[in-house]
């Protein structure tokens, strides 16, 4: 089984490289986020032609998220409890009806910036979401992914320059420690368990040559509950997708983060 997640950043803007590396990888799962699109504008066609059941929580022009998976899909749930007047498309959960099944996310935590506004708040107050959701699904024992977008960088070594983001809302003190509490309430990432040699980045900004120069972060993440991190085989940071244009759709500045697992 291969969960994968990717920040398309437009589902529609690239979808040529994206179908591309779909055809490429054939993930059983895959969690998108960015879409920005509203669930009319959403490809399903293109996605469906491959083989693939498709769960969508757009947004116009921003935000968006889907789950894609070559197995039905029930149980879905659309946004986190908390804020009913939050309307940011950034949540979706949903079971993957496999022989083995699997209960998946697909997140786009926000980024927070600037500090000291309105945005940054509504960071903290949406970890805070996501770290009670994230609890209640640990009482359920299931093997459970949380895959995504989580717009943290957990450590010092996850970017390339830590001074440069001192600053940063992906970098803050306690954005890193509430990182930290999914783990100490018993979700293990995957990187910890599968480090790649050659590379730890799963972001570089389209700015300054930052891909050029191989400058950058560590933000796509796949959390894992024990009984799904029992069955973890492998581990992949699809780096080269970075890389990747076609002549009608260049790439985007996230590349796919792959984890597999032996049921």
């Amino acid at each position: 089984m291969k969960i994968s997640t990717w920040n398309v950043n437009s589902v529609n803007a690239r979808l040529e490289v994206i179908l591309n590396w779909f055809r490429e990888e054939r993930p059983d799962v895959c969690s998108l986020q960015e879409l920005k699109c509203i669930d009319e504008k959403f490809p399903y066609e293109a996605f469906e032609a491959l083989g693939y059941n498709i769960a969508v929580h757009g947004q116009k022009t921003y935000n968006g998220v889907a789950i894609l998976s070559k197995y039905p899909l029930s149980d879905i749930t659309k946004g986190l409890k908390g804020e009913d007047e939050d309307e940011q498309a950034r949540y979706l959960e949903a079971v993957v009806d496999a022989p083995h099944p699997f209960r998946v996310t697909s997140i786009y935590l926000p980024n927070g910036n600037p500090l000291g506004t309105e945005k940054y708040s509504y960071k903290l107050r949406w970890i805070e979401r996501l770290m009670a959701r994230a609890t209640q699904l640990l009482v359920l024992e299931e093997r459970t992914i949380l895959s995504g977008d989580y717009n943290i960088i957990p450590e010092p070594v996850d970017c390339y320059n830590p001074a440069v983001w001192m600053d940063d809302a992906l970098f803050q003190p306690d954005v890193r420690a509430a990182f930290r509490k999914f783990k100490n309430l018993g979700y293990t990432d995957a990187f910890d368990v599968l480090t790649p040699a050659d590379n730890r980045y799963t972001f570089w900004d389209y700015q300054a040559g930052a891909w050029q120069k191989n400058e950058g972060i560590r933000i796509d993440h796949h959390l894992m509950s024990p009984q799904a991190a029992d069955k973890l085989s492998a581990f992949t940071i699809h780096k080269a997708t970075r890389g990747f244009a076609t002549e009608n759709a260049k790439a985007s500045d996230h590349v796919p983060v792959s984890v597999e697992f032996n049921l």
